[in-house]
């Protein structure tokens, strides 16, 4: 018998798409079977910057197979990426397809091979003969700057009882996803189809019509299976335009497919930001004003949400915390590293770590208990919702009642108490906390719902997923207004022929405005059945959201450091996370432990690092990634206070692990060096890097 209860809102059926995935039978863009295909391999800069004295691609015209090979002049004239200007832009960098005369930095694509075997574009790629020369330097000076000012901050800092400051340097990081980057594109007279790995195919078939010049009605995308992205498939590439400008050149289908390496080189990266601030205070502890100095790093190329990290990284602070006196500046700053663009988190968990460290340190000033000093400055029951000095409309919860919640099912009074004994029996044991928020996306997504006389249900989602589960999220969605089962309901999504148009999967957006959007259109459906209307019944709903909907929660970590190497051990951890109202709980449990994991990567293991313009971390064997065995024990917690910035109200959940583990690691790590004097470590924490503190702490004592 059918019991909605076991399938609609709020129950956890399991991912209709997990079994044939597991099965090896996914889709994804490199199983797609293509016509006679051209394989495209990419010749790179050597440089970080230079100018191309020589590009000499004749020996590659002779190896067996190689149809074409094309450079920087055959390309010009194209359009430009489009660029959300979440800030103010002075200027644009260019967005080359394949460089002509400047390289910008190491990796950037020099000229392009196309032969009948992936083999042979490679061995077309070697033969391609390049001489870089040293060239202009990189401005760095800043693109993009904005400023938030509220009050008078000056006087406030010179009248306040105490002040602290923090300077907090975030590692860049690579993405990796499972799968790389990767497109294939079925040529025809009338009209290209291209597979995609993206998190937006219908804002991809719209940036390659619009550079190439063409009609987007040229163009069907295609978001087949997609093995993760994490922000690093949010945007088009060069790579990906060439592949589509080949096709329609050669009059011959395409396929690229990015090598692991390719990936660390030249996909974009996430992080890097440099962020100082200082916090005013009373005696008692209360919050008076903040300053904060925001610098995040820029490729040489910018990425569609290229600047959203800066934003992030400035206009979410103070985070959840009372304060009305700011001095906020955040900018955009060109390097000559590889295109930096939306990882995970994108801009909050620098916010985060900022204000974390900062009440951490005016708690140690002011010799209180952290946790308490979080609780006195939060926004309380009854204030939300609360427009902050930064212009943010926090939406709904009690964050003040969420810490005491967060301090109850940690046991964190017994936590002090082991801090205490450990301490007293010379062990290196710290606890940290962090309180996140998490905004959601804004803007539209879009739904068409069609109810047969069957009772079969499509759904047709302009979103997209790369692994969320999305399919069987909106199914239960469907499902919870029409009262069906689960497999009377199809859901579609990632294809622009059969899909209504829409962001895509970016920001957290999927479930709080995309989930939205099927409500909504499910809503208008069922009121027609319910008149009586004639089988099928249509509805297509493009949802634009009242506004941001912010999740929030807190982490709560405990480290104890080994004294003779400096390993880090973490304890069982506890998450406590609000998303407002929950679709599909299981799922939010799967992405709270995502994201720890590739948050405990940031704060411990994972960094891109560059010597002389040289990338030293090209690769798994020197770019460390958290393994299973390096998860510790999360107890994972909710509370629910639904949004009314939407139809669901629900809010973003995929980015919480990301945003409140590096802060609280962070914390957890310097607690846990306290005694020792150590005040400040730059992530990641690896071992050397604690140990080195360590016997550099000891030695300043002697």
């Amino acid at each position: 018998m059918f019991d909605e209860r076991k399938t609609s809102i709020g129950s956890s059926p399991h991912d209709r798409r997990a079994a044939a995935r597991l099965r090896g039978q996914g889709c994804f863009v490199a199983d797609v079977a293509l016509r006679d295909p051209l394989h495209l391999a990419f010749v790179r800069s050597s440089a970080a910057r230079g100018r191309i004295a020589r590009l000499d691609a004749s020996d590659a015209l002779d190896v067996d197979g190689v149809h074409a090979v094309h450079v920087g002049e055959d390309v010009t004239g194209l359009g430009n990426l489009s660029v959300n200007e979440v800030l103010p832009l002075f200027r644009r960098p260019p967005f080359p397809i394949l460089v002509q005369e400047h390289v910008g930095a190491l990796g950037q694509p020099l000229a392009a091979v196309l032969a009948d075997t992936p083999h042979g574009a490679l061995d077309g790629a070697e033969a391609v003969d390049v001489d870089i020369v040293d060239g202009e330097v990189i401005s760095r000076d800043a693109i993009a700057v904005k400023n938030w000012r509220t009050g008078d901050p000056d006087v406030t800092f010179a009248e306040a009882d105490h002040v602290v400051e923090v300077t907090i340097r975030h590692p860049r990081l690579a993405p990796s996803p499972m799968e790389t980057r990767g497109i294939a594109v079925e040529w025809a007279e009338d009209r290209v189809t291209i597979w995609l790995s993206t998190q937006t195919p219908h804002r991809a078939r719209s940036e390659i019509a619009s550079i190439l010049g063409i009609d987007p009605d040229r163009l069907r995308v295609i978001a087949p299976d997609v093995g993760g992205a994490f922000g690093m498939k949010g945007s088009v590439y060069p790579e990906e335009v060439f592949a589509v400008w080949a096709a329609l050149r050669h009059k011959r289908s395409v396929r690229w497919i990015a090598a692991r390496g390719e990936d660390m080189l030249s996909a974009t990266q996430g992080r890097g930001v440099t962020s100082r601030g200082r916090l005013a205070f009373t005696a008692n502890g209360q919050f008076l004003a903040l300053e904060a100095r925001v610098e995040a790093p820029l490729g040489p190329w910018l990425p569609n949400s290229g600047l959203v990290p800066a934003w992030n990284a400035a206009r979410i602070l103070p985070g959840p915390y009372d304060i009305e006196t700011v001095d906020i500046e955040t900018k955009a700053v060109p390097m000559a590293d590889a295109p930096v663009g939306i990882y995970r988190g994108a801009g909050r968990p620098e916010a985060a770590c900022l204000m974390e460290r900062l009440v951490e340190r005016a708690a140690g000033v002011l010799d209180r208990c952290a946790m308490d000093l979080r609780v006195q400055n939060a926004h309380r029951s009854g204030a939300l919702p609360v427009r902050t000095a930064t212009g943010n409309l926090l939406d709904s919860g009690d964050y003040s009642a969420t810490l005491c919640r967060a301090a109850e099912v940690s046991g964190y009074a017994q936590l002090l108490e082991d801090r205490t004994k450990a301490r007293a029996e010379g062990r290196l044991f710290g606890i940290g906390t962090a309180f996140y928020l998490e905004p959601s996306g804004e803007g539209f997504e879009s739904a068409r719902v069609t109810l047969e006389a069957t009772g079969n249900v499509l759904v047709a989602s302009g979103s997209s997923s790369q692994g969320h589960g999305r399919e069987t999220a909106y199914a239960q969605i469907a499902a919870e207004v029409f009262k069906v089962p689960l497999d009377s309901i199809e859901v579609v999504q990632g294809d622009t022929d059969t899909c209504p148009a829409g962001i895509g999967a970016v920001a957290s957006r999927g479930t709080a405005i995309g989930g939205s959007a099927v409500f909504a259109a499910a809503e208008q459906v069922r009121a027609r059945q319910l008149r009586g209307d004639t089988f099928p019944i249509t509805e297509e709903v493009r949802y634009e959201n009242e506004g941001q909907a912010w999740g929030h929660g807190v982490y709560v970590v405990t480290v104890e450091i080994d004294r003779e190497t400096g390993v880090p051990a973490l304890g069982p951890v506890m998450c406590l996370d609000d998303a407002g109202r929950l679709v599909n709980p299981a799922f939010v449990v799967g992405q709270v432990r995502g994201g720890f994991a590739q948050g405990l990567g940031e704060a411990l293991m994972e960094q891109m690092v560059y010597e002389d313009g040289q990338l030293l971390t090209g690769s798994f064997m020197d770019y460390a990634m958290p393994r299973a065995a390096d998860m510790p024990v999360l107890d994972i917690h909710k509370t629910e206070s639904p949004s009314p910035m939407n139809a669901l109200g629900a809010k973003g959940v995929g980015e919480a692990g990301t945003i409140g583990a590096p802060a609280a690691i962070l914390n957890a790590v310097l607690d846990a060096l306290a005694p020792l004097g150590v005040e400040h470590l730059d992530m990641p924490l690896t071992p050397c890097k604690i140990w080195s503190a360590m016997r550099a702490a000891e030695e300043k004592k002697t």
